[in-house]
């Protein structure tokens, strides 16, 4: 310890410096961490730099370190050094704990913690270097040290340069902010300063100056302003560029671009250092001599789909070509088909269309990534000239050679050998054009050599690699191993032929004699004007679409169904749902607390013991016996065995929990613990709840016996060790009953008779005569006489006359009716039985004798009642415990330990992490005012909780009874800040999340003491136990198990301060649980908060004074003078000892923190204060569990096991949806989320080997991910779904990610439709963006084919699918009115079955879709964890609360924002506000939510349903329509109807007249400059074509594609019309036209009199509307005198023109810049309001109807809540109006 320097002053401050964890500034205090050894040796390591060159113009003291000294050299700010002191040595200090074997100086910091230390943080620099072809300027020499027996390891020579190297490389990461999304930027920044300090520790001479060698920026700059600041200044101009977003993707640089810089070698010569900041690189827009895009451009279209996943369309598009070849050839099967010559040869065009979609994928590449090339990337623009020439020239040859193919056969008249010859040459050259194809085959067999291939940096790999793919950093040696390879392979194989032979038989086939037929008919007439010949061509093409289109998609429903069989078998195996229910645990609990001893109890093995091939049988054995019974590996009976004490002071923390959150009562408490030895009782206490019946069948089992061995008798008790225990525990605690009642030494002598008893009994046990000498048959009259002398007992009141005549009721019995032999008077003062004289104040016996117990003595008490419930319990306690989710925490739990989980190291040998929640301005708590604040029905959120949470409402009212409330008004008063509490721990806060990861800590504590604590602690802690659950007497709760008296446990002495094992805790658990736990929550604007004195930061500071681990970092904004700001990232606490809160660190940005999207900018500015090797992302809306916090010392161990051939950087962890029981709609998120992260992400990690992060509670590598750009990305826009793009990065660099379902942590989600349809556009929107970005597209490209496919169909795949359903409704019904209206179906009507076939095909999908998607998942996963029976109850009773409508619903939202994102952006963050839905919703909110995503599409499709039921032939058949439409139809209903089936209220019928005015009212208030959508239709009009804004040229130009639809509408009614006379003269659709021209004309007019005469000169106005109906009269007149026109045209042209109207509108929209400059912008702007009025009334008919008929809306709300909130909510209703008629 020579190198340990004391950084403590002489004589030490009265108030020391605040510290996080460590007080590393203090070394003299007594602070329980300076006491560990590997603390102390990673101090003295960094305490070595005084053989180090002193830095100049620094007054070097000789405390400081090798941070200071880096920071003195390199100017790093003092609170960053100050930060990452103590990083490093927990880094250290953690690492040398966990060292195997513990080195033999545990004083002195081990070599081989350095090297692995630096290996993990500085990998990906090592990676980078080798990849740029650089040496690495880490320069280190290692030597082999022996270790132990055989273990030869490399170690460095020199440690302290090497902790020179992990700390500069965190001083840099620490102060980079923004930096840190960029890492090559960083490992750039870092080369370059690793350089400088090779120079300085090399004693290099400055040439210039003479001076010895100095880092190059800090002559005049600091780390901050030298180097973070011009890159930060960088990206801060792009994104100012980018118009917060809404700026094309490829005209701005987003942070990857920045990162994509440095990766290539030219950087060193562009960029040099120190940093030029004259150079492109640092030009701002809009100087286009910049630097532009780098690596990749994001361009908007559909064809992303096709470019990053080119390898799926052309399997799919050549199969589908194929199998249209060989079906068009009629045999029955297709290998009758194969054997014709001619099919061979059709087959050989694949090899065209191949070459056509290669020469289609390098059109693509050049088009969409032609602004890649400059002068510097010319080989890019050469490689994308050269693919274009080679795959046109393949398209050439091909079909060359195909030509010549049937030029000999036709000249041949017959397949001759030189036709078979040309077929051969054919054949030769598709074998060149496959080659490669051939070769990545050979390298999928072989994936460990296709990594090789990849990693290597052999230029020679590089130029045979070029032509196929970009050499990037990033996406190379992805292949998985051998096994999971043949897994998920064999996986894609079955189901890719499952697929193939359904589209072949079921698809393709059955379309093949209605086509040939179509083509076969002459079609001469037709209903319109018809433009083209050949009109049955395009018919087949009609017909063909929605067929395509579902042959595109269906693989999603096939993965459906095998992912569902996959993850039921991987769950089998993984032993979930095997204990169901607390039934089922009851049963297996003998070996649940040996499992619990096994899993969770500290493992005492070393490391290297534990993977040994002997104790991995040994463990696998040992969980084979727990699991299925084998054996009894744990002695139920033995009250002194310390594992038996553990595992009770586990047990009783997690029931302790369990009351703290009011899950369960303060009897069920008593019922469910297992109390501490007391009594002299000789077995273990079980809880009451297993041995409820116990003893009174074996009681019944005495009585009916009539054998008088002991043995038999003891041998039947035996055979239930619970029994057993029951029996022995009743009799002990009689006997010390009797004689604690019982005064000593009475003159009665009651205490020596009733010794002498017991001592008869026990001689006659011991002699195994006891059935010989007592008659069995009398016990249960002793059991009947003690239930009495109990029930007495706990009484409030105790009679004692009462007591005495039971009291002597018993002794009668006992002396007289339970022996054999009748003994009298002599014998039985002979045994001492009766008093031996009578006493001289001739007393009765008992009856001056009896001495109870204080009621302060509240221990005595507990324990008898729990005599008592041994003594009367019966089959009752099934209900125990009675609260739904305290049974199901339970079984989990229970369940969770008989899986394949990983024995737990001791907690000073766990992996140490760090929990992150990001919080903005979400609630922290329910203020007083949002729990009492009524909605229109008289609904509060308190009164809603009291209904959803009845249950738990009346335990928080026992326990504040029990605390001391007396009055139910203090819950407002006194024990308010107890309510909100309740109230806020049901919600979404903070409060909640916060409560829940501290859970973590309390865990830790704990298991700490269990580690370290000896026979005597523990003792001493469960008596601590059950002196902590005791209380006063509360004779206001009772139960059904006991009379209505006697005391309580108390919840008072439950806090968490003062909970069972914490009274007893040494002092070192706090420190040790700190070391491994630390909690940081990223309040961002907390400082704001603070300064504006708002209620959310008085909150966030009760919550750090209430949990001692818990960190808050945000962001501080500080004026320095005129519109300068600085910010700082902030780490605060609140100090225990000074009583406040205190600032730990504060570190300075270079600017502002928000340069992307909020959140990963929030997570990133936090992450520094983030401690230990592992990081676990938790949202605001999550939560955690007591229970599941025991088993995280389990999940980290994961990180050091092998999955496949690489170690897990990201552990998947199941998430329990916690709000599934406040409404219909939050059980069907529930039900679809809880299948998503259970079965969906187990098999996407097995065996698809593809699981990503998809926003849950996963745990992070975070020393892997520190040097890899964090744990999510931040570009504007392209990642607002920021979290999934960090599993992009993790598989893209090579990481693995796993999933684990023994822990779960809780999440909410939202629970009303309006905020489920904002999630999920958030989710569709970020979905589009997906579809963008390069991530998507590499690992398109690098994954190989079968992981690409799970890849695909479990991302932006998924999707797509939904969209292409929605699409192949749109074709099926524009198809079916097209075939009506031109008269084409007419003609094939009799002669064809298109109808039939395409009607089955369809709907079959429409079945498979509603039913697999959305069912098959859930009632897998269902039956797998609760079994067959409740699985399909549950499904059944979703589909009675409409489930079905909410989830088409769904469908809709995610295929409006998707198809939107990808062609014209707009995706943003949409804050769903997660609060309860109590309230009513508007029509007018609904209406601008839903309009433009379902009400109008919606109306559209009805509106051509409707005139394909009125004009189509086949529709006159009822039936035949029916089953051809009922799909569509269902759509159209629900996606109307959803918003108001599952809107509190919603068909209320006074609530929808008022919301009919609020629509109209919203509909024509003008507004203003400032007015909000929310109280405008203009504002919120122009809101809705914001995305037009944005988009480009192409998005225009098919925006305006697709509203030409509309025009089809008039094209062919007006054909139809009575007017038109059969003519079908294109004269008649342009005479129509003038009818719209009038139309607008008419408006217009109306329009300009109303503004200018209505209100001055109304005459006028009159006058005018009068000549308008004047007009329209007469012409009416004429026509119907000089036409064939009549009045049925009128109703009929409005279905012609409307839709044309609103056509004319949205191509208006998007030509917006060009029209609303002139006179026309206005008008539109009229017709508009109008036809959202004609929309809304539409709309709002049904809704109308519905509420004015009688019984829907009780209806309605009792499908929207639960039954109890539904009661609640009449109840409410008519107290309401009582107090209104009072």
């Amino acid at each position: 310890m020579t190198n340990f320097r004391r950084r403590q002053p002489a004589v030490p401050p009265l108030h020391s410096p605040p510290f996080n964890i460590i007080p590393i500034h203090d070394l003299l205090s007594n602070h329980p961490s300076l006491r560990f050894p590997e603390v102390r040796a990673a101090m003295a390591a960094l305490c070595t730099a005084e053989d180090l060159r002193k830095p100049p113009h620094v007054r070097w003291d000789a405390s400081m370190d090798i941070l200071d000294w880096l920071g003195s050299f390199f100017k790093f700010q003092a609170d960053n050094v100050r930060n990452q002191r103590e990083h490093l040595v927990l880094l250290l200090a953690n690492a040398q704990m966990r060292l195997e074997p513990p080195p033999d100086n545990i004083e002195a910091l081990d070599p081989i913690v350095i090297r692995r230390l630096r290996r993990t943080i500085l990998g990906n620099y090592t990676d980078w270097c080798a990849y740029l072809g650089r040496h690495s300027n880490v320069r280190i020499s290692e030597g082999r040290k022996w270790f132990g027996v055989g273990a030869l390891r490399s170690v460095t020579t020199n440690p302290t340069r090497e902790l020179l190297y992990i700390a500069l490389y965190l001083l840099v990461w620490g102060e980079a902010a923004n930096l840190r999304f960029v890492p090559e930027c960083l490992a750039y920044i870092f080369h370059n300063m690793a350089m400088d300090l090779n120079r300085i520790l090399e004693n290099y001479v400055d040439i210039n100056t003479g001076a010895p060698a100095l880092p190059a920026y800090t002559s005049q700059h600091t780390y901050l302003d030298g180097v973070v600041t011009p890159i930060y200044n960088t990206i801060k101009a792009e994104v100012d560029a980018s118009r917060n977003g809404t700026a094309p993707h490829s005209a701005w640089r987003n942070y990857d671009d920045i990162n994509e810089y440095f990766w290539s070698k030219k950087v060193f010569d562009r960029l040099r250092w120190p940093l030029d900041i004259s150079r492109k690189f640092f030009l701002s827009p809009p100087d286009r001599k910049r630097v532009r895009k780098t690596g990749f451009v994001e361009q908007r279209s559909f064809w992303n789909l096709f470019r990053s996943f080119d390898r799926l369309w052309i399997m799919l598009i050549l199969f589908f070509q194929i199998a249209t070849i060989v079906a068009w050839d009629g045999s029955r099967y297709p290998w009758q088909s194969l054997q014709s010559r001619d099919v061979q040869v059709f087959i050989l065009t694949i090899f065209i269309t191949w070459a056509s979609l290669r020469f289609l994928q390098s059109l693509l590449d050049a088009g969409t990534q032609y602004s890649l090339v400059t002068r510097e990337t010319i080989s890019i623009g050469v490689r994308m000239v050269l693919k274009s020439a080679t795959s046109a020239a393949w398209i050439n040859v091909f079909s060359i050679l195909y030509a010549r193919i049937w030029d000999q056969k036709n000249r041949d008249r017959r397949w001759s050998h030189l036709a078979n010859q040309r077929i051969l040459v054919f054949l030769e050259t598709a074998g060149v054009f496959i080659l490669p194809e051939m070769i990545a085959l050979m390298l999928f067999l072989l994936p460990f050599m296709r990594n090789f291939l990849e990693r290597t940096n052999w230029k020679i790999f590089y130029m045979l690699t070029w032509w196929f793919q970009t050499r990037i950093f990033v996406g190379r040696g992805l292949r998985e191993g051998l096994t999971d390879n043949l897994k998920y392979s064999l996986f894609w194989i079955m189901i890719l032929l499952s697929k193939f032979s359904f589209s072949y038989f079921l698809q393709i086939k059955p379309m093949v004699a209605p086509t040939k037929s179509l083509l076969d008919l002459k079609i001469n007439e037709h209903l319109w004007h018809e433009f083209f010949n050949h009109t049955n061509r395009f018919a087949v093409v009609v017909i063909w679409i929605p067929v395509v289109l579902i042959y595109l998609m269906d693989i999603s429903i096939w993965y459906s169904i095998f992912s569902s069989m996959a993850g039921a078998l991987v769950g089998l195996f993984s032993h979930l749902g095997e204990i169901r229910n607390v039934q089922q645990l009851r049963l297996r609990f003998q070996f649940f607390a040996s499992a619990m001893r096994f899993n969770v109890m500290s493992n005492q093995q070393s490391a290297d013991d534990r993977k040994t091939l002997k104790t991995k049988l040994q463990n696998g054995w040992h969980r084979l016996k727990l699991r299925y019974g084998l054996g009894r590996p744990y002695n139920k009976t033995h009250v002194l065995e310390t594992e038996t004490n553990k595992f009770a002071m586990i047990w009783n923390e997690i029931i302790i929990s369990f009351r703290e959150e009011d899950i369960i009562s303060d009897r069920e408490l008593e019922l469910l613990e297992l109390p501490p030895n007391a009594w002299n009782i000789r077995v273990v206490r079980w809880p009451c709840l297993l041995l409820r019946n116990e003893l009174l069948l074996a009681l019944s089992q005495a009585k009916e016996s009539k054998s008088k061995n002991d043995e038999w008798h003891w041998r039947k008790i035996c055979s239930n060790d619970y029994r057993k225990c029951a029996v022995i525990e009743a009799y002990d605690s009689i006997k010390f009953l009797l004689n604690k009642i019982i005064e000593k030494n009475s003159q009665g002598e009651e205490d020596i008779i009733i010794n002498k008893l017991f001592m008869a009994y026990n001689d006659a046990i011991e002699a195994g005569k006891f059935c010989e000498n007592y008659k069995t048959a009398t016990l249960p009259s002793l059991h009947s006489k003690l239930i009495t002398l109990l029930d007495l007992l706990l009484k409030p009141k105790q009679d004692m006359d009462k007591l005495v005549l039971t009291l002597q009721t018993l002794y009668d019995i006992a002396i007289r009716d339970f022996p054999t032999i009748k003994y009298d008077i002599v014998e039985l003062r002979k045994r001492g039985w009766v008093q031996s004289k009578r006493p001289k104040d001739k007393r009765l016996l008992f009856e001056k004798a009896i001495k109870l117990p204080s009621k302060e003595d509240l221990n005595f008490y507990k324990q008898l009642r729990r005599l008592y419930t041994i003594l009367i319990s019966k089959d009752s306690m099934n209900n125990v415990p009675k609260n739904l989710e305290a049974r199901r925490r339970i079984s989990f739990f229970g369940n969770s330990l008989f899986m394949n989980i990983p024995r737990a190291p001791k907690v000073e040998k766990m992996v140490a992490f760090s929990v992150l929640t990001p919080y903005y301005s979400e609630d922290v708590m329910y203020s007083k005012e949002q729990l009492r604040t009524e909605n229109e029905d008289g609904i509060s959120i308190l009164f809603y909780l009291q209904k959803i949470y009845n249950d738990e409402w009346v335990n928080f009212v026992e326990r504040m009874r029990s605390e001391g409330m007396t009055d139910d008004d203090e819950i407002w008063g006194e024990k308010l800040r107890d309510l909100r509490l309740w109230a806020s721990l049901r919600g979404q806060t903070l409060a909640r999340t916060v409560r829940g990861m501290m859970y973590y800590y309390r865990a830790l504590k704990m298991l700490a003491f269990l580690d370290s604590a000896s026979e005597i602690d523990i003792q001493e802690g469960l008596q601590g136990f059950s002196h902590a659950g005791t209380s006063t007497m509360n004779v206001s709760t009772g139960s059904s198990l006991r009379p209505n008296i006697g005391g309580t446990i108390s919840s008072q002495k439950l806090k968490r301060a003062a909970s069972g094992v914490s009274l007893f805790f040494k002092g070192n658990e706090n420190t040790t649980a700190l070391m491994k736990y630390t909690y940081v929550v990223a309040c961002q604007i907390y400082g704001t908060q603070k300064a504006r004195k708002d209620l959310q930061a008085e909150e966030i500071l009760n919550l750090m004074k209430a949990n001692e681990a818990l960190r808050v970092a945000y962001v501080d904004e500080i004026n320095t003078g005129r519109d300068e700001v600085q910010y700082f990232s902030v780490l605060v606490k609140y100090d225990q000892q000074l009583k406040k809160e205190v600032e730990i660190y504060r570190i300075k940005l270079p600017g502002p923190l928000k340069l992307g999207e909020g959140k990963p900018e929030n997570q990133n500015h936090a992450m520094i204060f983030t401690r230990g090797d592992a990081l676990q992302t938790i949202d605001m809306n999550q939560d955690n569990y007591f229970e599941e916090a025991l088993k995280m010392r389990n999940l980290l161990e994961e990180f050091t096991k092998y999955y496949g051939h690489r170690k897990p950087t990201i552990l998947g962890v199941r998430e329990n949806v916690f709000t599934g029981s406040v409404s219909s709609l939050a059980w069907f998120m529930s039900a679809q989320e809880t299948s998503f992260v259970t079965l969906g992400q187990r098999v996407l990690a097995n065996p698809l080997k593809i699981r990503m992060h998809y926003g849950h509670p996963d745990i992070f590598d975070r020393l892997w991910f520190l040097s890899r750009g964090g744990i999510s990305k931040a570009s504007k826009v392209i990642n607002i779904s920021e979290d999934i793009f960090a599993g992009f990065n993790c598989t893209l660099r090579g990481g693995n990610v796993t999933h684990h379902e023994y822990i779960q942590v809780g999440k909410g989600r939202d629970v009303g439709l309006n905020q489920i349809s904002m999630f999920e556009a958030k989710v569709a929107s970020g979905n589009g963006e997906q579809a963008l970005s390069r991530d998507v597209y590499r690992l398109g490209h690098r994954l190989d084919f079968f992981r690409m496919l799970s890849f695909y169909y479990t991302t932006v795949g998924f999707f797509f699918n939904t969209t292409l359903i929605i699409w192949t409704v749109y074709a099926f019904v524009w198809g079916r009115i097209y075939l009506t209206l031109s008269g084409i179906e007419k003609v094939i009507n009799n002669s064809a079955n298109n109808n039939a076939a395409l009607g089955s095909i369809l709907n079959q999908q429409f079945i498979i879709q509603l039913g697999i998607f959305t069912a098959l998942p859930m009632i897998i996963e269902n039956t797998l964890e609760h079994g067959f029976l409740p699985a399909i109850w549950d499904f059944l009773t979703m589909q009675l609360q409409m489930a079905s409508v909410f989830y088409m619903f769904s469908m809709g939202t995610r295929t409006h924002y998707f198809g939107r994102t990808i062609l014209h952006g707009g995706a943003k963050y949409r804050a769903t506000g997660r609060g309860f839905v109590v309230q009513h919703k508007s029509f007018a909110e609904n209406y601008r939510l839903y309009a433009r995503s379902h009400f109008i599409k919606a109306i559209e499709i009805g509106v051509i349903l409707t005139l394909y039921a009125y004009y189509s032939p086949s529709a006159k058949n009822t039936l035949v329509y029916i089953i051809m439409t009922i799909s569509s139809w269902f759509l159209v209903v629900s996606w109307i109807m959803a918003p108001f089936v599952f809107n509190p209220s919603g068909f209320d019928w006074l609530k929808t007249v008022y919301d009919f005015a609020d629509f109209m009212n919203w509909i024509w208030y003008n507004g203003g400059v400032f007015t909000k959508a929310e109280q405008s239709w203009e504002t919120w009009w122009y809101e809705e074509q914001d995305h037009l804004r944005t988009t480009g040229l192409w998005g225009k130009v098919l925006e305006i594609i697709l509203d030409l639809r509309f025009f089809v509408f008039q094209y062919g009614i007006v054909y139809q019309l009575k007017i038109a006379n059969g003519s079908t003269s294109i004269a008649v659709y342009l005479l129509s036209w003038i009818c719209v021209v009038i139309g607008f004309g008419v408006f217009v007019t109306m329009a300009y009199a109303r503004n200018k005469y209505a209100a001055t000169e109304h005459i006028y106005y009159r006058s005018v509307q009068s000549c308008v109906i004047v007009f329209t009269l007469l012409i009416l007149v004429v026509l119907l005198k000089f036409t064939n026109f009549v009045i049925m045209d009128i109703f009929t042209s409005l279905l012609a023109f409307i839709p044309t109207g609103w056509g004319l509108i949205l191509i208006s929209q998007v030509i917006r810049p060009f029209v609303q400059s002139t006179v026309v912008w206005d008008t539109v702007v009229s017709v508009a309001r109008l036809y959202d009025i004609i929309f809304g009334v539409t709309v709002m008919i049904p809704v109308a109807l519905f509420a004015w008929m009688p019984g829907f809306q009780s209806m309605q709300t009792r499908i929207l809540f639960n039954e109890a909130f539904s009661r609640g909510l009449q109840i409410s209703r008519i107290l309401t109006g009582k107090k209104s008629l009072s």
